[in-house]
């Protein structure tokens, strides 16, 4: 039952445009029942989803099957006539709606990844099914009974530690659900759940829309001046999709265009346009406008809370994270904003000598920060992207990530050959354990498409769980937005982008590891579950694994030495600007949902515009989102939460200290205890607990200072 909540997120988040047949998935009328594949036992290699036999028509269908089952399951725990009991009601409870989550995985996971405009007309039907079925399952108020029965009787009967976990985080989830309310309030609560899943699910649609809608054309061989080659490759594969503007130039949204163009285009104002473009996304006055969609989501958000009793809607999401207080947050985000500011403020005027040195007599703007900070770097330590990019060819990337796991936890990785995929190009891999058992497998899909949704992140078409005493594998997802292959040269990464995909790689290792008894216990709060893929990007740019897998795509010849000198060297730079746009956004997404403003006429630019203001964020630095295309803020998954990038960052620098301490980065038994202690343990414990066990500490913030260079 829990991954059903978890893959509701999903469905909040996505949108996009796609022909159906890149996806392989028709749109003929609905087939028969019996040969609905969601319908029937999968015998795909794994059991991943038949992603060649599925079709649009046969989600709903099986949406409609899956609630109807759970509704009966509900009921049968409802009308039992003995007392409620941890089996009869929680266990029962937690085996529920596996039928929905099994369509809810793969709907979801494709609507994010490669989705169509059937799916995003089949996602604005199933949002306010979803939501009704939600509250009709909080909202029972007999099931809540047997709930509350068994949590009121939970001191008097002996249970395993993760089944008493499991009575306290149901009931806690239905009291957070709505079940305390009167009647009124309930019918109040529905009303607002549904209004705000729908505004959550345009909002992304809108932004999913705006990206694919700009292009910056270039037909003047001069305006590519100081782009790298591989850039202008990628630009004309993108122009010659298009007869309007084959044999041109087309640069897009898309960070792999976007940001290198801001990187090196020496046309000032050309950087200017697409800078200008990029931060005024959905905020057109056009059919693609979020701004109305922000004031009516917050006003919304906000009514929930009071509805539930708390000041704010930061209030209500936070009373269930690590942070717990909106003062907390505010009081952490504090700590680092004054030493990242006083550094951006340095990098902005280092960089503003330059632009005097270089004959300009401009005052640096936003679009002039990326340009400028990459020839400072390049002067001041004598590297730059382009230098360094030959040695992260892509699957060298990846194959140094494989490296670092087995290292660590004696695990390995091998393609799966034949297994269906929903996209050309998606590839499958198969994770052993040391002792050779199947921990899980992992989809993993690198560059962009017009039905891929923005961003990086790691999911899963079936989480792990426990059936009948058996561990049922995983089937993870990394899902990426990486510079792709030209004609003649291969993906080669940014250094973000290697980052990145350790990260991403981190949320996959915690899924594969994963190994709790119950789905209700399988999750961890927002600003914990950051920990596992941050710790995991500590290993990126050591020297020891850069050496392995860092490796020239012509020569095949290992990095030299001295240029990981230059890249140790140069690590904390930029870091400001980093800090300083991230720290932004987070104020930004807090402010939204503390303000008592919101529940007025919110002006929503005005307000975006103060909340900087207060916070002394120089004209340079938007925050890393602005509102209009704050997918992580706006649209559910993040809400109130982005800060835990930055929290978990104080979990994971200390964390990393561990190994350092033990003298090795590979320290086994500390590898080992990290993932005893935290990466199986999913939701079976107190997040803060868990890290005491693995680290015997209360981390502190100084490690997190010290490794971003502001301390």
């Amino acid at each position: 039952m829990k991954n059903f909540f978890l893959a509701s997120i999903f469905l909040l988040m996505t949108a996009a445009f796609a022909n159906a047949q890149d996806i392989g998935i028709s749109t003929v009328s609905a087939p028969p029942e019996n040969s609905n594949p969601f319908l029937v036992e999968w015998t795909t290699p794994f059991g991943v989803p038949p992603f060649d036999k599925i079709q649009n028509t046969h989600f709903m269908p099986a949406f409609e099957s899956g609630m109807i089952e759970q509704n009966q399951e509900i009921e049968a725990i409802v009308g039992n006539p003995k007392p409620a009991t941890f089996g009869n009601t929680l266990a029962a409870l937690d085996r529920s709606g596996q039928l929905l989550e099994k369509v809810s995985s793969v709907f979801f996971g494709l609507n994010s990844a490669n989705t169509n405009p059937e799916m995003q007309g089949l996602a604005k039907k199933l949002s306010p099914l979803l939501s009704k079925h939600n509250d009709d399952i909080n909202l029972n108020p007999l099931l809540f009974e047997r709930v509350k029965a068994v949590y009121n009787a939970r001191e008097t009967v002996k249970y395993d530690p993760d089944q008493l976990r499991l009575i306290e985080e149901t009931y806690k989830n239905f009291i957070r659900g709505g079940a305390g309310l009167d009647s009124a309030s309930k019918a109040r609560l529905r009303e607002l759940n549904t209004e705000i899943s729908m505004l959550q699910l345009t909002f992304g649609q809108n932004l999913l829309a705006e990206n694919n809608a700009y292009k910056l054309v270039i037909d003047r061989k001069e305006d590519l001046s100081g782009l790298p080659q591989d850039l202008i490759s990628t630009s004309a594969e993108i122009a010659n999709t298009d007869s309007a503007t084959k044999g041109k130039w087309v640069f897009t949204l898309q960070n792999p265009s976007v940001m290198p163009f801001l990187q090196f285009s020496d046309k000032r104002e050309l950087r200017e346009k697409i800078f200008t473009a990029y931060i005024n996304r959905c905020n057109k006055n056009d059919s693609r406008d979020n701004t109305e969609i922000i004031k009516k989501l917050v006003m919304l958000r906000e009514k929930k809370a009071r509805l539930m009793g708390f000041d704010s809607f930061a209030a209500f999401m936070l009373d269930d994270r690590m942070a717990k207080t909106p003062a907390n947050v505010y009081s952490l985000l504090n700590q680092v904003w004054t030493p990242a500011l006083a550094m951006a403020k340095k990098e902005r005027d280092n960089i503003q000598q330059l632009i005097r040195r270089s004959g300009g007599k401009f005052e640096c703007q936003g679009w002039d920060w990326r340009y400028y900070s990459e020839k400072v770097r390049k002067a001041r330590f004598n590297l730059d992207e382009e230098t360094i990019k030959p040695y992260f060819k892509l699957e060298n990337v990846r194959d140094g990530i494989f490296y670092v796991a087995r290292k660590l936890y004696g695990i390995t990785f091998s393609e799966v050959r034949g297994a269906p995929a929903y996209y050309k190009g998606v590839r499958l891999y198969e994770c052993h354990d040391k002792d050779g058992s199947l921990l899980g497998v992992v989809y993993m899909d690198f560059h962009p498409r017009a039905g891929k949704r923005g961003g990086a992140w790691c999911g899963s078409y079936r989480s792990q769980s426990n059936r009948d005493g058996k561990r049922i594998a995983p089937v993870m997802t990394i899902v990426c937005n990486f510079s792709a292959p030209t004609a003649d040269k291969p993906a080669l990464l940014t250094a973000d982008e290697v980052e990145t995909f350790f990260h991403e790689f981190g949320h996959n290792l915690a899924g594969l590891f994963r190994n709790v008894r119950y789905d209700g216990i399988g999750g961890v709060p927002r600003d914990f579950v950051e920990l596992p893929s941050q710790i995991n990007e500590h290993w990126a740019f050591e020297p020891e694994v850069l050496k392995v897998y860092a490796k020239h795509y012509l020569t095949g010849a290992v990095i030299p030495q001295a240029l990981v000198d230059k890249i140790v060297k140069s690590g904390k730079y930029g870091e400001g600007f980093k800090t300083t746009e991230y720290l932004a956004a987070s104020f930004l997404d807090m402010d939204y949902h503390t303000s008592p403003e919101v529940e007025n006429n919110l002006d929503v630019l005005k307000f975006e515009t103060e909340s900087m203001n207060k916070i002394g964020l120089i004209e340079q630095i938007p925050p890393r989102y602005r509102s209009t295309y704050f997918q992580h803020s706006m649209t559910g998954g993040y809400t109130a939460g982005y800060y835990s990038y930055i929290w978990a960052e104080v979990l994971d620098a200390d964390a990393f200290q561990a190994f350092k301490e033990a003298g090795n980065i590979f320290d086994q038994a500390t590898a080992t205890k990290f993932r005893k202690a935290i990466l199986e343990k999913g939701g079976s414990k107190d997040a803060m607990q868990m890290y005491l066990d693995f680290r015997g500490k209360e981390p502190s913030i100084d490690a997190l200072l010290e490794n971003r260079g502001l301390k």
